[in-house]
């Protein structure tokens, strides 16, 4: 496990699973898998799951983080079995202040199994939402390996 902030804006971990692309997309590409992969511990429920996700999709999720609360989630970058990416947005009026970063997963295979970067990017980040995510980069970049080791658990347990 590695862990790179590339700029005080994009944070990635990385992590050898040893499991085919294939695999770990699936879970990717499932928001109903997210709380099961989630190593944070506030995504409570995906409000829509079982389908696989492409370019545009939006989904939906409930979290719990002190309070209880809804994220909408656009994908916004795709390539099969290589890479998801997607966008948080925030319900009005809260988009004014906390909204736009961006959850990436990227997979290479590799001798041994899949290499797989997850990036937390915050460059879209509302203004007032960037300074206070900031603050929380050790505390997302333990969580980001928590979730790696989270998806290792799932696609090697069988």
């Amino acid at each position: 496990m590695s862990s790179d902030i590339g700029t005080r804006d994009v944070l990635t971990v990385q992590r050898v699973i040893p499991a085919p692309p294939e695999a770990i997309f699936a879970l990717l590409a499932d928001p109903g898998k997210h709380p099961e992969i989630d190593g944070s511990g506030t995504v409570s429920q995906a409000r829509s799951g079982g389908r696989r996700l492409k370019l545009g999709d939006s989904f939906g999720m409930d979290m719990k983080w002190g309070v209880a609360y809804a994220t909408r989630n656009v994908v916004v970058e795709f390539e099969d079995n290589r890479r998801i990416a997607w966008q948080t947005l925030a319900p009005a009026p809260l988009d004014k202040l906390i909204t736009g970063r961006i959850w990436r997963y990227e997979l290479e295979p590799v001798d041994g199994g899949t290499l797989v970067k997850e990036s937390w990017d915050i460059r879209k980040e509302a203004i007032v939402g960037k300074w206070a995510v900031r603050r929380m980069a050790a505390l997302t970049e333990r969580n980001m390996s928590r979730t790696l080791e989270r998806i290792e658990g799932i696609v090697t347990a069988s």
